[in-house]
């Protein structure tokens, strides 16, 4: 639990109102599964942040960052210390010629239509993304043939100990959804792309076209954290699953999607250890039959 001490010191930082207790992160995630946060922070900008981290390493309470929980587990327990979200209140997106720059809370999507409405090409791989930009830039976010990497020009982050630094592209090591920041705990808050002039009808035509395959093959009338599994060296997840003979294999409400067998879905009542649990049936049964271990792309908290 966290003391009133802290919840008064929380007050100096940020608006009474983006402070809330035991808050339940169910809603907090795309999965909608999650026990209750023991306090629950919306930032509003880089200063609160900056602030709030400070002080909660003094005072040695632990803390987790949080976008939209769209690569996200939270445990049936919740979470014992402080939930940062950077989300709606931190979702500013400025265009100068064929310069973006995102605050870490605006969605994929957003930044894909700003891009859009600007006559700007390179991020309409992002529409269908349902993570935020700060997160997306972690994990090196990508879809039908496009990652982040290819149009990120600078990164401002804040370290664990709330210095603020800039990182160009070069710097940020990424690589197959990973990144200097995930490897090192950065905080973002802030993104610039470099994208290209391009005709918005076109622009539109790519959207529209990755937005049908996504309906066609994804399982999007289910709460889910998108692909569970990272694609191993020369394989695909959803084959290797499907193979293993996993298609519809359900614990509790969780379950292997049978319209692509590389995401696990909530049917509608799935526990986090419902998840868990078919996460490890999965492993399991595919390290033993094709010898690959599958690691996931979900982040585990609380457990």
């Amino acid at each position: 639990m966290i003391s009133e001490a802290v919840i008064q010191a929380l007050k100096n930082f940020v608006p009474e109102e983006n402070i809330c207790l035991q808050e339940p992160m169910a809603g907090h995630t795309t999965f909608r599964i999650g026990g209750p946060a023991d306090c629950f922070v919306q930032l509003e900008n880089e200063e609160q942040l900056k602030k709030v981290q400070r002080y909660l390493n003094q005072v040695e309470i632990p803390w987790f960052i949080l976008g939209n929980g769209s690569n996200l587990l939270v445990s049936d327990r919740g979470f014992s210390g402080v939930v940062l979200q950077i989300g709606q209140k931190m979702k500013n997106i400025v265009v100068d010629g064929c310069k973006m720059t995102v605050q870490a809370g605006a969605s994929m999507a957003q930044a894909a239509k700003a891009a859009l409405e600007h006559g700007l090409t390179g991020l309409e791989f992002a529409a269908g993304i349902p993570g935020t930009v700060g997160g997306g830039v972690v994990m090196n976010a990508g879809a039908y043939g496009g990652e982040m990497c290819q149009v990120v020009e600078q990164v401002v982050v804040l370290d664990r100990e709330g210095e603020r630094m800039e990182l160009d592209n070069s710097t940020m090591e990424f690589g197959y959804r990973t990144s200097t920041i995930k490897n090192h705990c950065f905080t973002v808050t802030e993104v610039v792309f470099r994208l290209q002039e391009g005709e918005r009808e076109q622009i539109k035509a790519k959207m529209d076209e990755l937005a049908a395959l996504r309906r066609e093959k994804q399982p999007l009338e289910y709460p889910s954290a998108g692909s569970t599994f990272k694609r191993p060296a020369g394989y695909y997840a959803g084959k290797l699953i499907m193979d293993a003979g996993l298609r519809g294999y359900q614990i509790g409400g969780a379950r292997v999607s049978d319209k692509h067998c590389g995401f696990i879905i909530n049917t509608g009542n799935a526990s986090a250890q419902d998840v868990r649990d078919v996460i490890c049936e999965v492993q399991e049964r595919v390290k033993e039959q094709f010898h690959v271990n599958l690691e996931t792309e979900v982040l585990f908290l609380g457990f």
